[in-house]
């Protein structure tokens, strides 16, 4: 279901919840599935044993395109094997080696804004910072040198879910074959970086193969460049419209972690947060039967708007305590990289707001280029001035 407006879900989707917390839905290929609409069902379905992600189940038959390997592509298991790989990543992305990015990421930040202030008095904030910014990340985490950074970002761009590129496959390939060398340097000569200590940790002991850590890395890509930039670009343009809030934002720094977090729930951009799910059992969900073999999908931008678990939903508020969001999922699935994710906006949006205090929108807001219709929702471009 498309977007229509670019600080709402679809319309749909109130319409849904309130008929019901889980509707019969199809997928795109026709495919039967239930959609979860509300916040409190959302979470039962994300945190129950008995809903599986495991594409190897009898139920969930893979496609017939779908020729990459299992080993390390842990958001296709159960527990647990899929507790094992989290492990394994927890000591790179939990709370404190995150805190301990924060310095690189806030150089990266900084490094970005220097650019656009040496060009002159505008840019297109998407090409010059919201992309930019979490391709850098994304590189200083996995250990991808400096004079690689242009190939990763533009390959990654490639493989964008906001636009068809043709080119997509060959990107894809050019990524897997790149960290495959990474992974053989690595073990020739150990380098700083997440692929390298975890080939130094884990490939000697055969609890690691080199395929799996190529997939994990592929993983790491991708979440941890899109879903950034467009947020990046999405919450500074909330902010732009809405003054009153920005003010408050810009006199009082203690609000930026709620902002941020409220700016999450308000876009959900990635609304399909538990990808393919499959019944393992039957249950009841919500008063509603759900049987051995049946498909679902939880909708995060219906969760996130419902007037059951948030006061007035639809109101943009960055003194809302919205910790409870399902931007990033729940249970035991829930996204791996939150914590870089959620330190990687709170610099971008206060160290943008705070360098380049007259920074406004350069166009109308019905001449930019939202991407309404795509499954990751974002912005093409954004021109500001400052």
């Amino acid at each position: 279901m498309e977007r229509t407006c670019p600080f709402a879900p679809p319309a749909e989707y109130q319409r849904m919840r309130a008929s019901a917390p889980i509707v019969r839905a199809n997928l795109p290929n026709g495919a039967p599935v239930w959609a979860v609409t509300r916040h409190a069902e959302a979470r039962q379905i994300l945190s129950d044993p008995r809903i599986s992600s495991n594409t190897g189940r009898p139920e969930r038959p893979r496609g017939p395109d779908d020729d990459r390997p299992d080993d390390g592509f842990f958001i296709d298991m159960d527990p647990p094997e899929h507790s094992r790989y989290r492990r394994l990543l927890i000591s790179e992305l939990g709370a404190r080696p995150v805190a301990a990015m924060r310095p690189r990421i806030q150089r990266i930040v900084d490094t970005a804004i220097d650019k656009m202030l040496e060009t002159g008095s505008s840019a297109d904030l998407v090409e010059s910072f919201a992309r930019p910014v979490p391709s850098r990340v994304i590189c200083e985490l996995l250990g991808v040198p400096a004079g690689d950074h242009g190939f990763f970002e533009s390959r990654l761009r490639m493989l964008s879910v906001m636009s068809i590129d043709q080119r997509a496959p060959q990107a894809s390939q050019d990524l897997r074959g790149y960290l495959r060398e990474l992974i053989l340097r690595a073990e020739r000569e150990p380098h700083d970086g997440l692929i390298g200590r975890l080939a130094a940790r884990y490939l000697p002991t055969g609890e690691l193969t080199t395929d799996a850590l190529i997939n994990i890395g592929f993983l790491l890509l991708l979440a941890g460049y899109e879903s950034p930039a467009n947020m990046i670009s999405l919450g500074v343009l909330t902010l732009l419209e809405h003054p009153a809030q920005l003010a408050a934002l810009r006199a009082d720094s203690s609000l930026l972690p709620g902002a941020t977090e409220e700016l999450l729930r308000f876009y959900s951009v990635q609304d399909w947060v538990s990808f393919d799910r499959t019944a393992a059992d039957d249950l009841d969900i919500g008063g509603v039967q759900i049987c051995a073999g049946d498909r679902l999908t939880v909708l995060a931008a219906s969760a996130n708007r419902d007037e059951r678990a948030f006061e007035n939903p639809d109101e943009f508020d960055i003194r809302r305590s919205a910790h409870h969001h399902l931007a990033f999922g729940h249970g035991v699935h829930q996204c791996v990289g939150h914590n870089l994710a959620r330190a990687e906006l709170e610099i971008a949006y206060g160290t943008l707001l705070t360098r380049m205090p007259t920074l406004r929108l350069a166009a109308g807001l019905d001449q930019l280029p939202f991407a309404y219709d795509a499954g990751l929702f974002g912005l093409h471009a954004m021109p500001v001035a400052w």
